[in-house]
């Protein structure tokens, strides 16, 4: 006896499968910069060569123009250069970002994380982590170099911290410049080659020198770019007084200056670097 097929008894109809449910933001943007860290532990020359050039700069800068450079006020050349040094090597640390992040795109890796179920601006806020912890890295190393060369500090160790914190903060928005970059640029030689067109500014500031010492159609530039006020902020929190009266400005005048420019780079960066990963 056959049953109709009204009769016939049905069967369930199984569940769709739920969508698989990715890493959250945070775990994500860890999760890269761990791997962004451990490319950077397995490929020494990266760390190495950033470091080693630093290093170069700065004895350079200490023994070969210091005895020629004296209008430092009540400072010596040392005192006065080291601070802003080791601001400017966060700057040049943090070129590396460029080409680190035009290199993962000519390499297929930021499509394929693209194409995982995580948040698509955990991609450069991971790449920005790992590289602004490169960057302090070499701040360590260049502190330690400063200090071995006659550096000294004049107004206790906890400001000294806090301006060693700052260079890290500054490193971290100058990063999202050249992450940036980096999305314009067609290979990581081409983002190198942009990212170099910060760096005459590093020379047109406090950073090495007085801005005293310039042509003043020179000065009005050097006093009003965001290296100067980074440097002259280092230079009070490492120094103190002396530091103040030969720049002329207390701390409060150079601090919110060098605080806004970052908070300027971040805010402008930050958008724009996600947009252009959206639309690679």
């Amino acid at each position: 006896m056959s049953l109709s097929v009204a009769t016939m008894p049905s069967r369930p109809i199984p569940p769709a499968p739920a969508p698989a449910r990715g890493a959250g933001f945070a775990t994500a943007s860890l999760t890269i910069a761990a791997r962004a860290v451990r490319k950077f532990v397995r490929t020494p020359a990266l760390i190495v060569g950033g470091t080693l050039s630093g290093v170069m700069f700065l004895l350079i800068f200490r023994y070969v123009f210091g005895g020629a450079i004296s209008h430092t006020g009540l400072l010596s050349y040392v005192d006065w250069v080291a601070p802003g040094f080791i601001m400017t090597s966060g700057l040049f640390g943090a070129m590396g970002a460029g080409a680190g992040n035009a290199e993962d795109l000519a390499q297929g890796l930021v499509d394929r994380l693209r194409s995982l179920p995580i948040p698509s601006s955990s991609i450069v806020v991971g790449r920005a982590l790992a590289d602004t912890a490169l960057v302090a890295e070499g701040l360590l190393v260049t502190t330690a170099v400063s200090f071995a060369v006659g550096f000294r500090i004049h107004d206790g160790v906890a400001p000294a911290l806090g301006a060693f914190g700052l260079c890290i903060v500054w490193a971290f928005g100058f990063c999202w410049l050249f992450l940036l970059l980096g999305f314009f640029a067609d290979s990581a030689q081409a983002a190198q080659s942009l990212s170099f067109l910060v760096f005459p500014l590093t020379f047109v500031s406090s950073a090495y020198v007085p801005v005293s010492t310039m042509p003043g159609w020179m000065q009005a530039f050097a006093n009003h770019q965001p290296i100067t006020a980074m440097a002259d902020t280092a230079r009070i929190l490492a120094e103190g007084h002396a530091a103040a009266v030969g720049l002329g400005h207390p701390l409060g005048y150079y601090l919110p200056a060098s605080l806004a420019w970052t908070a300027g780079l971040v805010v402008v960066c930050v958008p724009l670097a996600i947009w252009r990963l959206r639309r690679s």
